[in-house]
């Protein structure tokens, strides 16, 4: 995609993971004599929208972020001492237990920030995974979460005040700034969620990014994982390792070397001075919707468990 393409997904500023990125793809899907009758030509993400609890499994993520599947997922429980889960009517605080440890880890390390008590948690997966009915091309194996960068300074919002508040915009410029709500508190939230072993990426506008490489003036490793993506102005998205010891699980791209700081300020050039557009870049092809041929084929037995 051409520099003008991205700038155009960026500006429409998204708050919700409409895109990830790019991934292997995953393998051992299914072959059409192997799916049920009653799954075959059904979009995959009627099926997996139509479960409200997870499967009786044994936890494991199965394919790859954006095809996949998630056998044995627990909740990230509604309300916690540090964390809120919010949107609650879309049944989306499901994830691997590697997945709600690390949040509830991160939320401890949050409330000790000037102004927080804790995180409020968007969207991290369906019950059992799998592609999502609205928002999220990701969030398939219950390795992705959203965190809200609103300072979580209530967490005794009832469940209609969690549907109808809203994040706020860190953005400045169409993203190639921070705006006057970001704080030194941000910096050390999306920091901790680096830090942490389990994490393979984290999803922020390039101003954020920008903004983290120029104020961090002791240990830079962490900002490796840290990459400029599309919108993620209103949240961060963290993406988990595949867990040890678990197979059927495709791996994050381990991210270039160094700390990505030159990439990102390479995106705020290209938000304030657009490129002009590629007269010979390609078309943008349909978006196909899913179905359980495009996942690995232990997807079936996730659907079919109680």
């Amino acid at each position: 995609m051409g520099g003008y393409l991205r700038l155009s997904v960026l500006v429409m500023a998204l708050a919700g993971c409409v895109q990830s990125a790019p991934e292997p793809k995953p393998t051992g899907t299914l072959s059409s004599q192997s799916i049920p009758a009653s799954m075959r030509g059904v979009q995959a993400k009627q099926l997996f929208g139509a479960h409200g609890h997870g499967s009786a499994q044994s936890p494991a993520p199965l394919g790859g972020y954006a095809k996949g599947c998630i056998a044995g997922a627990t909740t990230l429980p509604e309300t916690g001492p540090t964390w809120q889960a919010m949107r609650l009517s879309r049944n989306r605080n499901w994830g691997h237990p590697e997945t709600i440890d690390m949040i509830k880890t991160l939320s401890r390390k949050a409330a000790a920030q000037p102004g927080w008590s804790g995180l409020y948690v968007g969207d991290i997966s369906q019950p059992r995974g799998g592609p999502m009915i609205s928002g999220h091309r990701s969030h398939q194996m219950g390795l992705d979460a959203d965190i809200w960068l609103r300072p979580a300074d209530n967490l005794s919002l009832s469940r209609t005040q969690r549907e109808d508040i809203s994040s706020i915009s860190m953005r400045r410029a169409n993203g190639a700034y921070t705006n006057s709500s970001w704080t030194r508190a941000h910096h050390e939230i999306v920091k901790a969620a680096a830090q942490d072993p389990r994490t393979a990426r984290i999803f922020i506008f390039p101003g954020a990014k920008v903004k983290m490489c120029n104020d961090e003036k002791g240990d830079r490793a962490w900002l490796r994982k840290v990459r400029p993506w599309y919108g993620h102005h209103y949240h961060f998205h963290v993406r988990l390792n595949c867990p040890d010891n678990v197979s059927g699980c495709q791996p994050q791209a381990v991210p270039p070397p160094g700390d990505g700081c030159a990439e990102a300020q390479t995106w705020v050039r290209n938000i304030l001075n657009p490129p002009p557009p590629d007269p010979n870049a390609p078309k943008p092809k349909p978006r196909r919707e899913l179905t359980m041929q495009d996942l690995p084929r232990q997807c079936v037995a996730v659907l079919q468990a109680q």
